[in-house]
């Protein structure tokens, strides 16, 4: 699968800055990302479905990929393109019977867990936190450059986790394509111009 998009922007609502989540959607759109992930871990199932719904329109009016946090049924529901899974989440082989044709990612923490995605059918995975970050309550350290450079997989990678804008030349040299971020874009003032910035900061350094 080929999953080289560089910039992959995760929209959770409580990071918008107060803003509303279609509004930071359509700013990230504008400013070139490729694709985006929706990620709502505190909304009940059924406003993150209905919220799913618009993001599934608006994605596809304007061929960006739509990636569902956590939730398969979801994702099949809207018809979106993904669907990216925890450790705590239904297992990637489960999900891959039931949705043969979605990406499905994982996030993974360790070798081990990035080994059982490769077996259980995962199309790409995430790898991380790979600084500190307040987005997530995993209870772990963040893994750090060293883990990053040693890590073997025969996936295609995202990585996340405290990143900003001055670690992408870092994350880069390590062989990175794709890097997931959350507040960097999702807090910036103008979301608009700061994914514009992090598109050429990441495309302008990636080697193909």
């Amino acid at each position: 699968m080929n999953f080289n998009f560089g910039l992959y922007p995760v929209i959770t609502e409580e990071f918008c800055n107060g803003r509303d989540m279609i509004f930071v959607l359509e700013e990230i759109i504008k400013g070139g990302a490729k694709i985006i992930q929706l990620r709502q871990k505190k909304t009940n199932k059924k406003k993150v479905y209905q919220l799913a719904l618009k993001y599934r329109k608006i994605t596809k009016q304007n061929n960006v990929i739509l990636i569902i946090n956590d939730h398969v049924d979801i994702a099949l529901a809207v018809e979106a393109d993904g669907v990216h899974l925890g450790q705590d989440d239904l297992p990637c082989d489960v999900a891959r019977k039931l949705a043969p044709n979605l990406i499905i990612g994982v996030s993974t923490h360790n070798e081990e867990e990035i080994q059982r995605a490769e077996r259980d059918g995962a199309s790409y995975i995430n790898i991380g936190p790979i600084f500190a970050t307040s987005t997530k309550e995993l209870g772990i350290n963040p893994l750090g450059l060293e883990y990053l450079k040693n890590a073997k997989t025969n996936l295609p990678f995202s990585v996340m986790g405290g990143i900003k804008k001055n670690n992408i030349p870092t994350l880069l040299e390590c062989n990175v394509k794709n890097i997931a971020m959350v507040t960097e874009i999702t807090m910036a003032e103008n979301i608009q111009e700061k994914v514009r910035e992090l598109v050429l900061a990441i495309n302008s350094g990636v080697k193909n």
